[in-house]
């Protein structure tokens, strides 16, 4: 504990104090988050967060890295990103470029530090994915960005999420005795995350932007990737139910853009928070709630691998069928009136 707690507070407590001086760096460059009939807020908000965030991760890493070829993808993916997402967050960019930033900053972790998934062991079978192999890390990496951008709709939302993920990371860390880079990122990550929380949970006085949540998943999927030293389907799907929320969340968004036939780039209003907002729940009871539910499959990750399988097994089966009911009883994946309405028009046609 004597050597995590300072791991944590001194990032915390950088970016609890850089945040105001972001906030107005943001007002000045015009960084703004304007209201429209998507949105949720209802005043122009600074959206420069993530560049808090980031410097926090970097002064966490003066401290207590150590330069290598992975440390320096990291650092050179990681400025890639935020750079994307502030310019971004300044001047809304076209979805093609977004998704080159992202692109650049996934080819320098894999090509550049070796981050690679070359293999998976499931059920007593070995998979070698040989020449796939860069293509299907890229794809893992790329997914963990966007899953975090698409869940960042309401305050405290990804940020609190993301802060469960490191959490999770870092007990499992803890308990395993493990020390590696991916020891030290995910509490320097999680101070760093926190500090930034404490201005961004509702009410926020500030979003983290794209530069944040971006920045967020492609750490996330750095530190997951950095623990598939060898990789089993145990080791493989349990960060990704840490993450369970805005996996499902991004799932949904695709499913029920593809239904309707629009881009899978389409936003909308039919997001998980949307869906329990609906039920006239306010914006922190929703992410409270949120929260709540990602922990629990945080938990019973931590349960699977530390402590019992079947009981890990048997809290993932409870969470399953809340998710099941909930995908029913809302329209997360399709719209139940536009449905309706589309049979009421085939009726009177014929």
């Amino acid at each position: 504990m004597l050597e995590i707690m300072p791991m944590i507070i001194i990032p915390f407590l950088f970016t609890l104090f850089f945040v105001p001086m972001v906030r107005k760096i943001a007002f000045h460059v015009g960084a703004l988050d304007i209201p429209n009939a998507r949105k949720v807020h209802t005043e122009p908000m600074p959206r420069l967060g993530g560049l808090a965030i980031f410097l926090g991760f970097l002064l966490g890493y003066i401290i207590y890295g150590t330069p290598s070829a992975q440390m320096n993808s990291i650092l050179i993916g990681s400025f890639i990103i935020v750079l994307t997402g502030i310019l971004d967050d300044i001047k809304p960019l076209k979805a093609s470029v977004k998704f080159a930033g992202q692109l650049v900053a996934a080819c320098i972790l894999v090509f550049y530090g070796n981050f690679l998934i070359n293999n998976l062991t499931a059920f007593g079978l070995e998979i070698n994915f040989g020449p796939f192999a860069s293509i299907i890390t890229l794809f893992f990496i790329l997914g963990c960005i966007n899953c975090i951008n698409l869940i960042d709709g309401l305050d405290g939302l990804a940020g609190g999420i993301s802060c469960i993920y490191f959490l999770t990371i870092g007990i499992i860390s803890v308990i395993k005795g493990s020390t590696g880079l991916e020891f030290i990122l995910t509490f320097i990550m999680l101070g760093s995350t926190l500090g930034f929380l404490v201005h961004n949970f509702n009410p926020a006085t500030i979003f983290m932007g794209d530069s944040g949540s971006m920045f967020l998943g492609f750490i996330i999927a750095t530190i997951a990737l950095l623990g598939f030293k060898n990789v089993t389907l145990t080791s493989l799907i349990i960060p990704l139910l840490i993450l369970a929320i805005p996996i499902l969340d991004t799932l949904f968004a695709i499913i029920r853009r593809m239904l309707k036939g629009e881009p899978i780039s389409t936003p909308d209003k039919f997001h998980i928070h949307h869906q329990l907002l609906k039920r006239n729940l306010t914006q922190r009871q929703t992410v409270l709630i949120i929260y709540l539910i990602n922990g629990l499959f945080a938990f019973a990750s931590i349960v699977y691998i530390l402590k019992d399988a079947n009981l890990g097994y048997f809290i993932y089966g409870i969470l399953l069928v809340i998710v099941t009911l909930f995908v029913i009883k809302t329209n997360v994946v399709y719209d139940t009136k536009e449905i309706k309405k589309k049979i009421h028009f085939k009726k009177k046609e014929k």
